[in-house]
């Protein structure tokens, strides 16, 4: 396992992804993120926990001026920046 804290700051987007590889178990402990889960829109509250299954399609969004935070609980065989494949990403990270 890894454990990460995710910054979004005001108006800021990550990248839409999935991982062949590792799952993800997301706290939310500040703001309002807009959650992208496959084809769903989640806007979970402070406290709640989001689970990210392997394969799956996400996306965090932060739409207000308060920064989101969120703890990222990484479980999978790897845990590495290698397994992001990025579908749609607003800082050119996509790789052609």
């Amino acid at each position: 396992f890894l454990i990460k804290e995710l910054i979004v700051k005001k108006n800021g987007c990550l990248s839409l992804q999935k991982h062949k590889h590792r799952s993800e178990h997301w706290l939310i402990f500040n703001g309002n993120p807009e959650i992208t889960l496959n084809k769903k829109i989640l806007k979970p509250k402070l406290n709640d926990l989001i689970f990210i299954p392997k394969g799956s399609v996400h996306r965090i969004r932060n739409k207000y001026t308060k920064p989101v935070k969120i703890i990222e609980a990484q479980l999978g065989s790897i845990l590495k920046e290698t397994d992001i494949i990025r579908l749609e990403d607003i800082y050119g990270r996509i790789k052609k």
